[in-house]
């Protein structure tokens, strides 16, 4: 029967295993992780587009509106 490993092995088990884990999945998804992060950075974090569409939708005015005002 073989000694139980300590818990500082397993640790460092671990750790490597993850760290292997993460690179060979930023390596699969390498160009669709590239495409995400330029676009996050080309964006504007003050324009909300959920605001945008909001402020359209009160300036609109449906036809029952124009036919009374006109």
């Amino acid at each position: 029967m073989g000694k139980k490993p300590s818990g500082s092995k397993q640790a460092f088990f671990i750790l490597g295993a993850l760290a292997l884990g993460w690179l060979a999945i930023e390596m699969a998804f390498k160009p669709f992780l590239d495409k995400a992060r330029s676009a996050m950075d080309n964006s504007d974090p003050t324009r909300d587009p959920d605001d945008r569409l909001d402020k359209q939708s009160d300036h609109l005015q449906s036809d029952d509106d124009r036919s009374t005002t006109a």
